[in-house]
Parts: structure tokens; C-alpha cells; sequence
């Protein structure tokens, strides 16, 4: 299904989409979790932006999985690529949670602040070890995929 559009591979298409929101996601996370006076601001697009980088993971490993068919094996790539599901899903939730906590905290104005804040600290300190570990298998995947891609061709044309 995702293998070719006009005779070039989908893969390298998605990837970047992925490659580009994911990080922009990661970042965001980061700042909303230790300015909290930017989650109301912010919030909802750090969401949308991890949201949409989460659906399309799926596009893209099923891509590459036509693509591999096409140029053979890209070894580890392939196995860290499919575990990047297992980095976007948490940073996705526990940003959804922050931004979440945040609103619920400014409808309900005064009230049980100390809970609400000690919550809402917990799941900033959670998204922020979350968006570090994406930032990293993100990096992980994208230095395996142009090893994979690029490693013989450039290592062969080195005097």
C-alpha cells in the first residue's frame, strides 16, 4: 500500500514528516514541561505536532517495509525504526497530560493547588525524560537510515 507515489518510494517522504514533528514535538515537550506559563499557549500545538508524528510512524515503517523490498535489508535501521512507536506513544500521552493538568488547573481556579501542582509536576518531570529519550531513538533511527542508505557510497568515495 505505502510503496511507491509516481515511481519514487513513500518512505524517505514520510521520514522526513516524521523527522522534522517528532523533534519539533520533543522540543516543545521540553519547553512547556519547565515554562509552565507557555503550556497555554503552546500546549495544544506541542500535541497536535507529537500527534501527528505518532500517526504517521505507522506509515512510515510500513513504507520502509516496501522499500526493503525493493533495495534489500537496511539492517539495524529497520529494528529501531519500529521501536520509535514505543518512544512517540508516551511522549504524546504525557504531553497530552501536561497540557491537560494545566487547563483543568486554570477552570478550576483555587482549590486543591498543592495536589494539582505536585500532579502536575510529576507528568512535566515524566514528559521531560520522555522527550529526551525520543530525541534520542529519533536520532538513533535517522543515523541507522543514512548508514544504511549512504554508508557504502560515501565510504567508498573517500580518497
Amino acid at each position: 500500500m505505502f510503496d511507491l507515489i509516481n515511481g519514487l518510494p513513500v518512505h524517505p517522504l514520510v521520514v522526513h514528516a516524521v523527522v522534522v514533528l517528532l523533534p519539533l514535538a520533543c522540543l516543545g515537550t521540553i519547553a512547556i514541561a519547565l515554562k509552565p506559563s507557555w503550556r497555554a499557549r503552546y500546549g495544544l500545538l506541542v500535541v497536535a505536532c507529537a500527534a501527528l508524528a505518532t500517526a504517521l510512524l505507522p506509515v512510515a515503517t510500513s513504507s520502509g517495509e516496501a522499500l526493503e523490498e525493493h533495495v534489500g535489508d537496511p539492517g539495524q535501521h529497520a529494528a529501531l525504526g519500529e521501536q520509535l512507536a514505543w518512544f512517540a506513544v508516551p511522549l504524546l500521552v504525557l504531553a497530552a497530560a501536561l497540557v491537560w493538568f494545566d487547563r483543568r488547573g486554570r477552570s478550576r481556579g483555587a482549590g486543591t493547588v498543592a495536589t494539582r501542582s505536585t500532579a502536575t509536576r510529576v507528568v512535566a518531570a515524566l514528559a521531560l525524560v520522555a522527550a529526551v529519550a525520543t530525541s534520542v531513538q529519533v536520532y538513533r533511527v535517522g543515523d541507522s537510515g543514512a548508514r544504511a542508505a549512504w554508508g557504502d557510497q560515501v565510504a567508498s568515495s573517500t580518497p
